[in-house]
Parts: structure tokens; C-alpha cells; sequence
């Protein structure tokens, strides 16, 4: 899978990796036929915790998260590492927790812990020099050298898109094999970032966020190799779900829902209930 990865970040297209909050969304997400798929760290916080993303979640939890949805997909995982949980130190151990979990790539953030979502306000980062040093961590760390790192900053919003691409730069220069300049807010600073940055550039779509949601094509247009979505899936997760909860307090029923639901069947098949039953027929005796 990282080497898969690795080949559709350098072909001429831009990826496209949806966000995930579960390995349900993951595996539907596979099915519909996206080539990756983002562990999202905002989605793990409100599914797994029912809280916020502001680094609630410990790095074991992330990883056992992240280890989920890598067996329950046959696509890279791009997986959400937050600040890597501390220190450069810190950051070396994640690196080898996340790499046993499966993921196909790794992504570390200069947020000052603890994080927060990259669309809010109130984040603050680290010196430029201690997350190089954990970026150089990260790259001593990995066993496997197609396991790829993403390096994000967050010092748009707090310091200005110069800091922010001099951090980027730094970065790429410490080993970072994709750099993530979190919160562009126009589509000139979005061509200035992918100017000035030589390995690969992702873009985050995120929905009322602070950056322009602009479709792939124009996103690849402008030089970005990969982009996430990343709360997509939990928002509208959220909306449906409320609906149906509503419908059902104010109705005493389900049924008039049905129409709206996937089959008992249909959602049989899409978990692997089928495979479960060939396994079943080979081995249970």
C-alpha cells in the first residue's frame, strides 16, 4: 500500500482521499471507488469520544483507530498523527506505532499541544526549529522508507502565509515528503504555496473552513498532488443521524424512512458478510 501511495502522489493527477471517522466510512469510501482514504483526527475525536478535536485523543487510541481502518480497507490509509504526541522523542515512538498499524502515510502537525482543528481560532505553534527536529525524528524513525510524512503548519492563521512557507520550506528541507500549509485563504496564496514548495502539496476541503472549496480539478490546476476531506463524512453522518432520530420521536417509527436506508442485505454485502460466510464454509467444520 505505500508503495501504491507513493505512485499516485507522483503521477500527473491529483489524489483525491476522502475522510473517514470509522472504518465503515472507510470501507464505503473504498467501495464507491476512491483510491485512499484520510484518517481524519477531527472525525476520530467526535466518533470515538463524542468531543471536539483538541487533542483529547491519545496517540494509542489514534493508532488502534488507525490500525482499524487499515485492515478494513484494501487502499492506502493517510493517517491523522496530531501534534505526534509530544516531543521529537514522542514523535519517534508514534512513528513506529502507526507505521505496525498499516498506514501508508503519516501526518504531523506544529501545532503547540494541546491541538486544535486547523479551522479554528486560538491555535498557537512551536518554534520552526523544534518541529524540524521532529520531522528529522520522524525520518530516523521509519523502517519502512515508502511509509511517507506529511509535515502541516499552522502558522497561516496565527503568523501570516510568510512564516507559513518558510516553515514549509524548512520542512521539506528536514525530509517531509508532502508539506500541508493548513488555511490558505484565497486561491493567490493557494498558487503562492504551491510555487514556492518543490515535493508534493496537499490541499484541505474543509466545509465552512477558512480556506476557498474549490473543486479537484481547479485545485489541480493549481499544483496540488493530493487533497483531503476531512469532516465531510462526520458532518453529514450528523445531520442524517439527527434526522432520523427525530423522525423517530416524533413518528414512533422507522418506517417511513426505509425508502432513505440501504437494505438489510445491501448493507450485508458492503461490510463483507459474504466473505465471513466463504471463510465459514472452508473452515468451520
Amino acid at each position: 500500500m505505500r508503495k501504491k501511495l507513493r505512485q499516485l502522489i507522483e503521477n500527473d493527477h491529483i489524489l483525491v482521499a476522502p475522510g473517514a471517522h470509522d472504518a465503515l466510512t472507510a470501507k464505503i469510501i473504498e467501495k464507491v471507488g476512491f483510491q485512499a482514504v484520510y484518517m481524519t483526527g477531527y472525525g476520530q475525536a467526535a466518533s470515538h469520544l463524542g468531543q471536539p478535536d483538541v487533542g483529547l485523543l491519545t496517540m494509542s487510541e489514534m493508532a488502534d483507530r488507525a490500525r482499524n481502518i487499515a485492515e478494513a480497507v484494501q487502499i492506502p490509509v493517510i493517517a491523522d498523527a496530531d501534534t505526534g504526541f509530544g516531543n521529537a522523542i514522542n514523535v519517534m515512538r508514534t512513528m513506529r506505532a502507526y507505521e505496525k498499524a498499516g498506514v501508508a502515510a503519516i501526518q504531523l502537525e506544529d501545532q503547540v499541544a494541546p491541538k486544535k482543528c486547523g479551522h479554528m481560532t486560538g491555535r498557537q505553534v512551536v518554534a520552526k526549529d523544534e518541529m524540524v527536529w521532529k520531522i528529522k525524528a520522524a525520518v530516523d524513525a521509519r523502517q519502512d522508507q515508502d511509509l511517507m510524512i506529511i509535515a502541516r503548519t499552522d502558522a497561516r492563521t496565527v503568523h501570516g502565509l510568510e512564516e507559513a512557507l518558510e516553515r514549509g520550506k524548512a520542512y521539506e528541507e528536514a525530509g517531509a515528503d508532502i508539506i500541508f500549509i493548513e488555511s490558505p485563504e484565497s486561491v493567490e496564496e493557494m498558487k503562492q504555496i504551491n510555487a514556492t514548495i518543490e515535493v508534493p502539496v496537499l490541499a484541505n476541503m474543509v466545509e465552512g473552513g477558512r480556506t476557498p472549496l474549490l473543486n479537484n480539478s481547479e485545485l489541480e490546476d493549481l499544483g496540488y498532488d493530493l487533497v483531503i476531506y476531512p469532516t465531510a463524512s462526520t458532518y453529514i453522518t450528523a445531520k442524517v443521524i439527527k434526522q432520523l432520530m427525530e423522525t423517530l420521536m416524533k413518528e414512533g417509527t422507522t418506517a417511513s424512512l426505509m425508502k432513505e436506508m440501504v437494505t438489510f442485505s445491501e448493507f450485508n454485502d458492503l461490510i463483507g458478510l459474504n466473505v465471513i460466510r466463504e471463510l465459514e464454509a472452508k473452515y468451520v467444520k
